[in-house]
């Protein structure tokens, strides 16, 4: 690179678009790279960043691909984002509050709440709606991106979570979700019905080698990953049944952990967009026109519950000050029972 090019200051031109020409000197580079070294202060890692969410265009064109080699005379758009505070805000959503006090709350998190700010959830979360509800002084428990938080539920999981109000129980609590102390029972309809009406599933759990998106079972290079499952109910009169109730019990908690065990051992979440992807085929293969037509209603249930179906519906561990037992159940959703109420059908 010619070392007597000036860099582009981006001072300034925040939420802005910068135009930038390669010459010969970056000729041959990685579109990143060569980006990273014209612009003051930007690593490689997030010029590409930037480039995969979007904030490239060339000739009125998004372009996303940060390995691209540039040529001489190449001419791009680069958008430089606003920068928002790492630090989340308060923002006033309601809580569905299970107890609290001057240590700790528990509540009872609905589906489709992200529990913390990540890329794509800036906001809106359950921690954005603690700041509001506790105050600024659950700011900075345990870390500035994610106070009071120890646990966490997928965003379309939903059921009880305890939060953390002070330092004191955010170690504890931290401690007893480490040693695997605390007690978490969580309720699935599956499609299908396990052969062993009660089983462990122990397997290594770690990053699906074919979806970056996505956790599997794996054989190597994974975490120790153990479920315990028992069959609540069958639900309809189908041979072999099309859909049953699981209670399933967490030994530890690895990302989507109960999500890949059933679906490892074929019994796939209802509603699960990552791990249960054939829905429709499924229907087809199941029944022939004449029964999709008796049970048009309870079909339309089925086709339209887009969530997974998972509920944690049991929660317990010891205060952090006082060193006493709690225990909290909360019911299904009405989601959740409609959808266990059309499938008592088949």
């Amino acid at each position: 690179m010619d070392n007597k090019r000036k860099k582009i200051s981006v001072e300034g031109l925040e939420g802005k678009a910068i135009n930038i020409d390669f010459t010969q000197a970056e000729s041959g580079q990685r579109l990143d790279m060569a980006l990273a070294g014209l612009i003051d202060g930007m690593s490689r890692s997030r010029v590409k960043t930037l480039i995969l969410e979007g904030n490239l265009t060339q000739n009125g064109k998004t372009l996303k691909q940060p390995s691209r080699r540039v040529s001489e005379g190449d001419s791009f758009n680069f958008i430089i984002p606003i920068t928002q505070s790492a630090i989340p805000q308060g923002q006033n959503i309601p809580l569905n509050i299970l107890f609290e006090d001057e240590d700790l709350i528990v509540i009872d998190k609905p589906a489709g709440l992200v529990v913390h700010p990540a890329p794509g959830n800036p906001d809106r979360t359950l921690v954005n709606a603690l700041i509001s509800h506790c105050g600024e002084s659950l700011k900075g428990i345990g870390g500035e991106a994610r106070p009071g938080i120890v646990h966490r539920l997928d965003k379309n999981t939903s059921g009880a979570m305890v939060v953390a109000k002070t330092s004191l129980a955010h170690e504890s609590l931290s401690k007893q979700f480490s040693d695997r102390s605390v007690d978490r029972a969580y309720r699935a309809i599956v499609f299908g019905s396990p052969k062993a009406a009660t089983n462990e599933i122990k397997t290594l759990i770690g990053r699906s080698p074919n979806n970056r998106k996505k956790m599997a079972v794996v054989n190597r290079n994974g975490k120790t990953a153990i479920t315990n499952y028992k069959i609540e109910r069958v639900l309809g009169t189908s041979v072999p049944p099309f859909a049953s109730v699981l209670i399933c019990k967490l030994l530890t908690g690895r990302t989507h952990q109960i999500r890949v065990h059933l679906n490892y051992i074929g019994n796939s979440i209802i509603g699960d967009p990552l791990y249960f992807g054939g829905k429709k085929s499924f229907l087809k293969n199941k029944y022939n026109n004449t029964d999709f037509k008796k049970k048009s209603e309870s079909l339309f249930v089925l086709k339209n519950f887009n969530r997974q179906a998972l509920h944690a519906f049991q929660l317990g561990f010891k205060h952090p000050r006082f060193n006493k037992k709690l225990h909290f159940e909360t019911k299904l959703p009405n989601d959740m029972e409609n959808l266990i109420n059309s499938l008592e059908s088949f």
